[in-house]
């Protein structure tokens, strides 16, 4: 008796949401300078990223899961902020993560 193979649904389009890692965090990414990312919102990419890179983390985030206050975060060259982590993000964009410099 032969067995028949199940068929499996057709696999639904993944959504590719790019990040590009900074030259003085890359040392957190094995020298990655852009990372794909499965994610709906800026903060779903991000965790996607330490979940692929878990040292970043520490770079990013608080103990209590906030961005840094100097941890900027851009799509598509304009800044997430004030929905920051909330932010919804869609195939093919490009979030960019910046550390904001102060002084005077």
């Amino acid at each position: 008796m032969q067995t028949q193979s199940p068929i499996l649904p057709a696999k639904e389009h993944e959504m590719s949401v790019r990040i590009v890692i900074p030259s003085f965090l890359r040392t957190f990414t094995n020298n990655t300078s852009v990372v794909e990312s499965d994610g709906s919102t800026v903060g779903g990419c991000l965790n996607d990223l330490t979940g692929q890179f878990p040292e970043i983390k520490r770079t990013l985030f608080t103990s209590d899961g906030e961005l840094l206050d100097y941890v900027g975060v851009f799509i598509k060259g304009v800044d997430a902020y004030a929905e920051e982590l909330a932010k919804p993000v869609k195939d093919g964009d490009e979030i960019h993560i910046i550390y904001i410099i102060g002084g005077g």
